[in-house]
């Protein structure tokens, strides 16, 4: 929905909350007109039901709105004497329209001053539970996110059972575009696995509806720092089509941009760079990528043995290898999807190593699984490009040959119509030699280079599917851990994901940090009672 016919909704509703409350607002005290003007009600409404100013912003904060509505629905009628179970569940039933019934036929009188203190401990408990949903809904979709970490392609930066908090104010905080949508799960409610937003399960293809009936458009709050090189960020995977995170479907689903699977990778390259892969190593604008020093690459290997399989738990211990290898029949050869430069040369000497191959492509052997997927280009994993990255507002020039490369950022991201004519290219009816990009996109790739489904496969991310960046692991958990001990890695609790040198846990002082507060609580309540 544009932003033109968002305008007109919210006129619309502050059309309907002035009919149904003047007269309320009279009885108020206050003038019938103060009903109808847009947001100046809203903190008229919060005097009148005694509640705090701030909850004028929660009630046009995207997803938070849901659970404010109901709320402040609630509210009105207390305010004015209707405070019975009937009351509440005519108003929340009613999806507020009970407020007509006390504005033009109940005999209702305002309750100035009323007390906001819930009657019964059930009150209690539901007042307590829905502050507490507000507040976690806020920060999780405009401050903080928690995000796992799934699978190996960050192996040694993050590792598989990683627990992260993902910041969404770094790069700048995304209004929700799915305005209909629970809060707190992304695109499906788990047990039940069912779809979290509105949407129009019988849409065929996206242009004849959008799957979210009243999505708002883009937006990005300001942020304080733009993506840096090698940053890690996580993102919304741009070629998602599955029906939910947890199962695929017999068709594909067009799915909004922030309820698309969430992924995480490593912004190699930025927008108006040059890139190129070679030999597996990736190139900028021609000088060699140097990751940071907690990264480690990782490449793939098949390994002969001397006398049958590996003691996995062994290599998991000694050698720092997640990705366990997969064996031939007779487990005279097993390939090791991910080993870093310095635990291979350790490996070398394994007793039962026989021979160590890269498993690596030919420059110029083509691989269809890798961007652009066009017979045209010869690239795979190990050898691919130069290719440019866009930049908003750069021009390239446009031809057969460079089309596959953009095709998808000219009609799927910059939502343009694009058609080919035997030899000539039209972009919304006319004729074009050149395009001009209207947004900056990125180059998301893993540091295991042969156990990562990345850009290499998919190609762009445009900055408006970016989530945040990756800030603090709270938690780590080994599943092929033996005991406690194993299970949880100590060592990552309370780390930062970016930063030079080895990560320090903050752990123990986070601990003490806690044990003082509880020990001033305690103090403060002890000297408080006597």
């Amino acid at each position: 929905m544009a932003l033109t016919h968002w305008l007109l909704v919210i006129l619309i509703i502050q059309v309907i909350h002035g009919l149904g409350t003047w007269k309320l607002y009279e009885k108020a005290g206050r003038k019938a007109w103060e009903a109808f003007v847009p947001v100046y009600n809203a903190v008229i409404l919060m005097k009148i039901i005694n509640r705090p100013w701030y909850w004028t912003i929660l009630l046009f904060l995207p997803i938070v709105n849901l659970i404010m509505f109901p709320v402040v629905w609630v509210e009105t009628a207390r305010s004015f004497g209707k405070n019975t179970t009937t009351d509440t569940l005519l108003a929340l039933f009613s999806l507020g329209f009970y407020n007509f019934y006390l504005n033009y036929s109940a005999p209702v009188a305002h309750i100035e001053n009323r007390s906001l203190q819930p009657k019964t401990s059930l009150g209690d408990w539901v007042s307590s539970i829905l502050f507490a949903v507000v507040a976690a809904t806020v920060v999780h979709t405009y401050v903080i996110q928690p995000y796992t970490i799934p699978t190996s392609s960050l192996e040694k930066s993050l590792l598989v059972g990683d627990f992260l908090f993902v910041s969404k104010f770094h790069y700048g905080a995304r209004v929700p575009m799915t305005t209909i949508a629970a809060p707190m799960v992304h695109d499906t409610i788990p047990v039940i696995n069912k779809k979290s937003y509105l949407y129009d399960d019988n849409v065929a293809n996206k242009n004849t509806a959008f799957i979210n009936k009243l999505s708002l458009p883009y937006l990005r709050l300001p942020g304080f720092q733009d993506i840096s090189q090698n940053d890690i960020v996580v993102f919304n995977w741009p070629v998602d089509t599955l029906y939910n995170m947890y199962k695929k479907a017999d068709r594909n689903y067009y799915k909004p941009i922030d309820k698309k699977t969430n992924y995480v990778k490593r912004a190699v390259g930025l927008p108006g760079d040059s890139l190129e892969i070679r030999n597996g190593y990736v190139y900028i604008n021609g000088k060699q990528n140097e990751l940071p020093d907690r990264a480690k690459l990782q490449f793939s290997y098949k390994v002969e043995t001397k006398n049958g399989p590996f003691n996995n738990y062994m290599l998991a211990n000694r050698y720092g290898i997640t990705d366990f290898p997969q064996y031939n029949q007779d487990y005279s050869l097993s390939y090791f999807p991910g080993i870093t430069d310095s635990n291979l040369a350790k490996f070398r000497n394994h007793p039962n190593v026989k021979t160590i191959t890269p498993l690596k492509r030919e420059k110029g052997e083509r691989e269809a699984s890798v961007f652009p997927h066009d017979p045209a280009y010869n690239w795979n994993n190990d050898w691919f490009g130069p290719l440019y990255i866009p930049k908003a507002g750069a021009t390239i020039n446009l031809d057969l040959e460079v089309l596959p490369l953009y095709k998808r950022v000219i009609s799927e991201y910059e939502n343009n119509e694009l058609q080919v004519k035997g030899n000539q290219i039209l972009i919304n009816g006319v004729v074009a030699n050149s395009y001009t990009f209207k947004k900056d996109y990125y180059w998301l790739m893993g540091d295991n280079r042969h156990n990562s489904l990345d850009a290499r496969s998919w190609g762009f991310v445009p900055f408006d599917h970016v989530v945040g960046k990756p800030v603090f692991i709270w938690m780590s958990y080994n599943a092929n851990g033996q005991g406690i001990k194993e299970k949880i890695r100590w060592d990552r609790l309370f780390t930062t994901v970016h930063g030079s040198g080895e990560p320090v846990s903050y752990f123990i002082p986070f601990l003490i940090l806690v044990a003082a507060w509880f020990g001033f609580s305690k103090w403060r309540k002890h000297k408080k009672a006597n």
